[in-house]
């Protein structure tokens, strides 16, 4: 069972959508099964025409918030649906209403006992969920307190799934990464990307990040994989690099900046000081070597190391999509005349600018962040390079 919470500001217009026949006729046989009151008391009543009428409804929810002694809510209508898993048994409309009053006692909006809870009451239009609506003032004139509700939800929905013996589902631990939202989701339908940009830039941040071993080595990782990257300083200590936050070339939003995404939004391991964790190597730890690789594994080390140190030189900011005020590390230059002279290069390739280098267009002679950049320097050398020829452990050389 799973719970998602949603805001927003009419609840007339929500119950007129879950009263309706649904986006693909999908409601069957809308009704109330619980609520503030008396659930048939509160039942919209019915037009000759068969239609419902929601005003005296609309109307009860509302009271409260005419009442508030405080400012309330810029979207004072507090939504939950509540959905039971495919396998799990038919629920009855008493069943439904149970775990309704759960979610509400645990979040607090209404505790058990409580009759000056804020209003609300649950619609039922399919066998599988349910719609909790709720209007967020107190009858007492307060404000509720509504800080992590979502995390409330999801033990309420364990709390049900025992007590019914339904499906078990795992808690809400804060752990689990960031799913690409539906709008995201219709975005890359619309122009025809294989997957959402937030699904692509988990996997190659969570790439970078397992083949680095150092900060400087992540993020150059990333910007040869062909993602922009935007680095966040410390307000108290100008110069301390505290975060990023990612964008891929071609993702903007409606005012043509880019959508950046930080790696908390991606995942919960992969802000920068969780990352730092990884990289850091633990007091006393022994110094790997690379004594044990045969031949062929060591050349290859070095081969890749090298053109690797060489990038790293030749990185300059590139000012994109002309934000003066925001400078992205780029490295398409110099990657591409090392591409050009690696052996086997078809003559057609040489000399011509990689997608990065199109996209970022010219390299810009100086960088405003200076050496206040701490993840990403120019003529920093010892990244580490690729190891992709190498199947072997690798550490240090020698």
């Amino acid at each position: 069972m799973i719970g998602k919470v949603l805001r927003g500001d009419d609840a007339r217009r929500l119950l007129y959508y879950l009263y309706g026949p649904g986006r693909a006729n999908e409601h069957a046989d809308p009704h109330l099964v619980a609520g503030f009151d008396d659930p048939t008391e509160l039942e919209p009543s019915r037009h000759p025409d068969e239609s419902r009428d929601f005003r005296r409804l609309a109307g009860l929810l509302a009271q409260p918030m005419a009442a508030l002694a405080v400012p309330g809510f810029d979207k004072p209508v507090w939504h939950c649906a509540v959905w039971a898993a495919p396998d799990d048994r038919l629920l009855s409309d008493a069943e439904w209403a149970q775990i309704a009053a759960g979610v509400m006692n645990t979040t607090g909006l209404a505790p058990e006992g409580d009759d000056l809870g804020v209003r609300w009451v649950v619609v039922r239009h399919a066998p599988d969920h349910i719609h909790i609506v709720a209007t967020l003032a107190r009858q007492d004139g307060a404000r509720p307190r509504i800080w992590n509700d979502f995390y409330r939800v999801r033990e309420a929905c364990q709390q049900a799934e025992r007590q019914l013996g339904l499906r078990l589902t795992a808690p809400a631990d804060r752990t689990a990464a960031r799913r690409a939202t539906r709008a995201e989701t219709e975005q890359a339908a619309r122009r025809g990307w294989d997957e959402p940009p937030r699904t692509r830039l988990r996997r190659e941040v969570c790439t970078a990040a397992a083949g680095a071993r150092t900060e400087r080595e992540f993020f150059i990782r990333l910007q040869h994989a062909g993602v922009l990257v935007r680095p966040r300083y410390s307000t108290i200590r100008p110069g301390e690099l505290t975060g990023y936050a990612v964008g891929l070339p071609g993702h903007t939003a409606q005012d043509g900046g880019v959508v950046w995404y930080g790696g908390g939004k991606l995942a919960a391991d992969l802000t920068l000081p969780k990352l730092r964790t990884r990289w850091a190597r633990p007091p006393g730890a022994a110094t790997v070597s690379g004594a044990a690789l045969s031949a062929p594994a060591a050349r290859a080390v070095l081969r890749n190391a090298a053109p690797a140190r060489h990038a790293m030189r030749g990185m300059r900011p590139v000012s994109s999509l002309g934000c003066a005020k925001r400078t992205y590390w780029c490295g398409c230059g110099s990657a591409r005349s090392i591409r050009d002279r690696q052996p086997g290069v078809p003559s057609r390739w040489r000399g011509t600018p990689g997608p990065m280098e199109r996209f970022a267009g010219t390299e810009a002679a100086g960088s405003p962040l200076g050496s206040r950049c701490r993840g990403v320097q120019p003529g920093d050398p010892g990244l580490g390079g690729g190891v992709r020829a190498s199947r072997q452990p690798v550490g240090q050389v020698g």
